[in-house]
Parts: structure tokens; C-alpha cells; sequence
């Protein structure tokens, strides 16, 4: 392969493709049905809708940056192209822009690992007597997803696509029929609801909205996490109509999935039922639908769940981490793709790393610390958006999908929300629910990127000038 291909993905897939590996983002409503009841009870309902209303508004703008920048990794790549250095050895335009980059990364990786403990505690509960610990499961779960993932997402995108529309289809089809089956049997009460609407002693003072944005925010990293289908901008056949149809579709569906699921579970189990299942409410709401059975096929569909969204996570990060190596963000060990297009340095890489993230056994702090990752990404690239339009240079590019007028406005004050209100949401919430450990893990990773970014800098420098001088 020439060397100026050795960093180039592969266009090999159509939007109902990148849709396919796009539809584990609604099944990221599993892990926190029980933990947003607990805080707001049957408003939670509303808190999904909203949020995957907030991603439809920031993806009229992503969708208009991933139009202006076909090659460019979603997220990832938008403020990296944006925020592009104008040359220096240390470009603070550059440095943004990367930045940006690391906390997308951040954001969807340790949705892995995340993933794996689940499916471990979830094994353990079916098979209490196997003499075997809940750890040890799910660093096997871990093993043997990665290592699958990995087989078949190095033969191309175009095998992963497969692999998620497979797994869909045995996930999301029995998801949507485990939550409408009791709308359809009686046990869905909506008495649950309107009597339990927010907490009884719910004021409108500074702590609960504080609360409240830290919820947002979390819900953000679930709900409006169906960007991803812009990661794989770079590998659309056509990537000017097929980006924006996978990327609304996958809207759509988010939208009808996250709403269903919470008020299912809310009305057919009632707010204190749910908050004494809080980790597993869809084993309860299966076995009033369809017996004892039926919880057990409730397990089995999550685990089918969680493997779509590992698809998903282990695609999204791993080309985030392409992406920056590709602007020079990161070496450029971990841009380099194999003969399928795939990056898989960089996806080896990302597996190794989630496999020592599942030895946290700490989901929620993990998930809450990869939230602050999410926010500052979104921050950054609603924000590079803002900039793509008022840069003299920028507004010049062709866009064949746009925004509808004004929305830079718009995309700068969602920008905004990210950046501070989310992030302090986030500190605030996560000060009351597991202290400080999630804030100090997730301001630890996004500061880890600093000193390996002047490194990358700083040897990409010494390469260049050593080039220089030979070749005077």
C-alpha cells in the first residue's frame, strides 16, 4: 500500500449501512432508566424526549459540517478541520481542535468496558452457583467481544454494518416488544405516571436545577449519541446524501425507543417498584408480561443489546483515535489502516484499553466520567460550527445539505449548554451520587491528552526538520 494510503478509510458502505451500526445508540437507554427515576421519577420521559429533540438541533449542524468536510471522521474530525493549525511547531488552533477529538474518544470508549461489567453482573445473576466471579465474567464477556469485534470489523466497515444489522434485529425488535407488550396486556398503568410525576419534595431551587442539567447531561451522552453515524463520513459511497439519511432515521428511531422504554417500564412497574430494580427494571416488566420466561428472555435480549452497542462504541472510538492521528494529534501509528480500511491499530489499542477499565468495577463512575468527555466534544464542535460559518475562508465551502438560516445561533447556544452548564451539571451531580472519583477520572483522561500532544508535536517537528535538512 503507498505511504499516502496508509491513512486513508475506505467509502464501501451506503446510509442503511451506517444506520445499521448506528442503532446500538438506543439501547444506551438501558443503564440509566432506574438511575433518572430515582432523581426525577416519571419526568425522566420527558427529559429523553427532550434530549433526543436537543440532538436533532445539534445534528442539523454536524450534518452541515460533515457536508463541508466529506473526509472527515464525524465529531472527531469537524473541529479538527475547523481548528486547523496554521503552521508552528505548537498551533493552539490545532491543540482545540484535537482536544475536541480526545473527549469524543473518551466519551464513547469506555461504553465497552462499561458494557462487559454489565453483561458480567448480568451472567452472574442467571448462573449464581457456576463458582466463577462476577469480575472474571466480565473480563471473559470482554474477551471474547473485543476479540470478535475486532475478527470481524478488520475484514472492512461493510462486515460491521452486517454485524449490526444481525444484531438489531435480535435486540432492538424484542426491546420494543418487551416495553409495548404491557400497553397491550394491562399491567401498563398510567396512574404510575401522572401520580408520580417529579419527587414530592422537588423545588426549583439552584441545587435540583443543578441536578437537573447534570441529568441532561447525562442523558445527552445516551440520547443525542446518534451523531455517530457521522463518524463514518469518510466511508459513505455518498457521503453528501447518505451521511444526513442515516444519521435522522437514526433520530427517529432514538426518539420513539427512549420514550417507549422509560414510560413502559415507569407505568407498568410504578416509581418505587423501579427504584428497587433499578439496574435490570426490564426483567420485571418482561416476567409481568410473559411469565418467568419471559425474564429470561429479557436477559438474553440485553446481552444481545449490549453486544450492538459494544459494535457500535468499538467503531466510534476507534475512528475517533484515527482521526487524530491522521491531523497529527496523535502518532501516526494510529492512523495507519490495513488493507480493508480498517485503522486497526488503533482499534487493538482501544480494546487493550477497556479490557483494564473493566478491572474498575465502577460502571456508574465511569459512565458519569465519559459524560464530561461527551459534553466537551459537543461544546467544541457546536461551537466550530459557529466558527465554519463567520470564517471569511470557511463560509466559501460548498455545502449541499444546510441548516436552516440562523442556526449558528443556535448551535451556539447548545454550545453553551455543553459548556459550562453540562459540565457543571455533571461535577455537581456526580459530587451527590459517587463523590469525586468520576470528575478526578474524567478531568485525568482529558488532561492525559496535553503532554502527549506537545510529545506528538514535538517529534513530528524533529521529523520534519531532519527531512529539511537532508533533502538541502
Amino acid at each position: 500500500m503507498a505511504e499516502n494510503e496508509e491513512h486513508e478509510l475506505v467509502r464501501a458502505i451506503d446510509w442503511k449501512q451506517g444506520l445499521a451500526i448506528a442503532l446500538g445508540v438506543p439501547l444506551l437507554v438501558l443503564p440509566s432508566i432506574g438511575y433518572f427515576a430515582g432523581y426525577l421519577w416519571a419526568f425522566a420521559i420527558m427529559v429523553w424526549a427532550l434530549s433526543v429533540i436537543q440532538g436533532f438541533f445539534q445534528n442539523f449542524a454536524y450534518g452541515e459540517l460533515a457536508v463541508m468536510f466529506p473526509k472527515a471522521s464525524g465529531l472527531p474530525g469537524f473541529a479538527q478541520n475547523v481548528f486547523a493549525g496554521k503552521g508552528g511547531k505548537f498551533d493552539r488552533g490545532k491543540l482545540i481542535g484535537g482536544f475536541s477529538a480526545w473527549g469524543y474518544w473518551f466519551a464513547w470508549n469506555p461504553v465497552m468496558a462499561i458494557m462487559a461489567i454489565l453483561i458480567g453482573t448480568y451472567l452472574h445473576q442467571m448462573l449464581p452457583d457456576i463458582g466463577i466471579s462476577q469480575y472474571v465474567l466480565s473480563i471473559i464477556a470482554g474477551i471474547v467481544m473485543y476479540g470478535a469485534l475486532l475478527l470481524i470489523n478488520s475484514r472492512g466497515l461493510s462486515s460491521g454494518a452486517l454485524v449490526g444489522m444481525i444484531l438489531a434485529i435480535l435486540s432492538l425488535a424484542p426491546l420494543v416488544i418487551i416495553s409495548a407488550a404491557p400497553f397491550a396486556t394491562g399491567d401498563f398503568q398510567l396512574a404510575n405516571i401522572t401520580g408520580s410525576w417529579l419527587p414530592t419534595d422537588w423545588t426549583w431551587d439552584l441545587h435540583h436545577i443543578l441536578i437537573l442539567l447534570g441529568i441532561f447531561a447525562m442523558a445527552e451522552w445516551s440520547a443525542c449519541a446518534w451523531e455517530t453515524a457521522a463518524v463514518y463520513g469518510p466511508e459513505y459511497n455518498k457521503p453528501n446524501s447518505d451521511l444526513p439519511k442515516a444519521v435522522f432515521v437514526c433520530g427517529f428511531v432514538c426518539l420513539i425507543i427512549f420514550v417507549l422504554v422509560q414510560t413502559a417500564v415507569t407505568g407498568t412497574l410504578g416509581i418505587e417498584r423501579l427504584l428497587e430494580v433499578p439496574f435490570s427494571p426490564l426483567l420485571p416488566v418482561s416476567q409481568a408480561a410473559f411469565g418467568q420466561v419471559g425474564s429470561y428472555i429479557a436477559i438474553f435480549v440485553l446481552i444481545f443489546a449490549m453486544v450492538l452497542i459494544t459494535q457500535t462504541a468499538f467503531l466510534g472510538s476507534s475512528r475517533a483515535m484515527h482521526s487524530m492521528a491522521k491531523e497529527g494529534n496523535l502518532p501516526p501509528i494510529l492512523g495507519k489502516v490495513n488493507s480493508a480500511g480498517t485503522p486497526i491499530n488503533a482499534m487493538i489499542l482501544t480494546a487493550l484499553f477497556n479490557l483494564v477499565l473493566i478491572g474498575l468495577q465502577n460502571p456508574a463512575a465511569v459512565l458519569a466520567a465519559s459524560a464530561i468527555g461527551y459534553s466537551v466534544a459537543n461544546g467544541i464542535s457546536l461551537f466550530s460550527y459557529v466558527k465554519a460559518k463567520t470564517d471569511p475562508e470557511l463560509s466559501q465551502l460548498e455545502r449541499p445539505f444546510k441548516a436552516p438560516a440562523g442556526w449558528k445561533y443556535v448551535a451556539l447556544i447548545f454550545g453553551i449548554l455543553n459548556i459550562p452548564l453540562f459540565l457543571i451539571g455533571l461535577i455537581y451531580l456526580n459530587s451527590l451520587e459517587v463523590g469525586w472519583t468520576s470528575t478526578y477520572i474524567g478531568i485525568g483522561v482529558l488532561a492525559a491528552y496535553i503532554p502527549i500532544w506537545y510529545y506528538t508535536q514535538h517529534k513530528s517537528y524533529k521529523e520534519a526538520e531532519a527531512a529539511s535538512t537532508m533533502s538541502a
